[in-house]
Protein backbone atom coordinates (compact mmCIF):
# COMPACT_ATOMS: atom_id res chain seq x y z
CA UNK A 1 0.00 0.00 0.00
CA UNK A 2 1.24 3.51 -1.15
CA UNK A 3 1.47 6.82 0.94
CA UNK A 4 -1.07 7.95 -2.10
CA UNK A 5 -3.56 5.35 -1.07
CA UNK A 6 -3.91 5.63 2.55
CA UNK A 7 -3.97 9.07 2.26
CA UNK A 8 -7.19 8.52 -0.78
CA UNK A 9 -8.77 5.94 1.70
CA UNK A 10 -12.28 7.15 3.00
CA UNK A 11 -12.00 6.63 6.19
CA UNK A 12 -10.72 8.69 9.50
CA UNK A 13 -8.39 5.74 10.91
CA UNK A 14 -6.25 3.70 9.56
CA UNK A 15 -5.32 -0.11 11.09
CA UNK A 16 -2.03 -1.28 12.56
CA UNK A 17 -2.23 -3.29 9.36
CA UNK A 18 -2.37 -1.13 6.80
CA UNK A 19 0.59 0.92 8.71
CA UNK A 20 2.18 -1.83 9.65
CA UNK A 21 2.12 -2.44 5.34
CA UNK A 22 3.35 0.70 4.43
CA UNK A 23 6.49 0.77 7.10
CA UNK A 24 7.23 -2.71 6.38
CA UNK A 25 7.28 -3.88 9.60
CA UNK A 26 4.53 -6.36 11.24
CA UNK A 27 1.27 -5.25 12.55
CA UNK A 28 1.33 -6.53 15.88
CA UNK A 29 5.02 -4.74 16.47
CA UNK A 30 2.97 -1.59 15.99
CA UNK A 31 0.33 -2.33 18.21
CA UNK A 32 2.81 -3.57 20.73
CA UNK A 33 4.51 -0.10 20.42
CA UNK A 34 1.03 1.63 20.63
CA UNK A 35 -0.02 -0.05 23.74
CA UNK A 36 3.81 0.30 25.05
CA UNK A 37 5.27 3.57 24.43
CA UNK A 38 3.25 5.16 21.32
CA UNK A 39 5.37 8.14 21.20
CA UNK A 40 8.37 6.61 20.09
CA UNK A 41 6.01 5.58 16.88
CA UNK A 42 6.49 9.28 15.90
CA UNK A 43 2.30 9.46 14.53
CA UNK A 44 -0.24 9.80 16.99
CA UNK A 45 -2.03 6.45 18.09
CA UNK A 46 -5.98 5.98 20.09
CA UNK A 47 -5.67 2.61 21.82
CA UNK A 48 -8.74 1.41 22.97
CA UNK A 49 -8.13 -1.59 25.22
CA UNK A 50 -6.47 -3.99 22.63
CA UNK A 51 -7.43 -1.78 19.78
CA UNK A 52 -5.31 0.14 18.07
CA UNK A 53 -6.13 2.94 15.28
CA UNK A 54 -3.98 5.28 13.71
CA UNK A 55 -5.63 8.54 12.72
CA UNK A 56 -5.57 8.92 9.01
CA UNK A 57 -4.59 12.65 8.38
CA UNK A 58 -1.91 12.80 10.89
CA UNK A 59 -0.32 9.47 9.74
CA UNK A 60 0.00 11.17 6.29
CA UNK A 61 1.12 14.14 7.55
CA UNK A 62 3.71 12.32 9.68
CA UNK A 63 5.37 10.46 7.03
CA UNK A 64 5.38 13.41 4.44
CA UNK A 65 6.52 16.26 6.73
CA UNK A 66 8.31 14.15 9.98
CA UNK A 67 6.20 16.21 12.47
CA UNK A 68 2.82 15.44 13.74
CA UNK A 69 1.24 19.12 14.34
CA UNK A 70 0.70 21.54 11.80
CA UNK A 71 2.22 24.61 12.42
CA UNK A 72 -0.01 27.81 11.50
Amino acid sequence: MTLQELENKKSDFLSAEEVAEYMGVGAQKVRDQAHYDAEKLGFPVVVINSRVLIPRLAFVHYMKYGVTQLVV
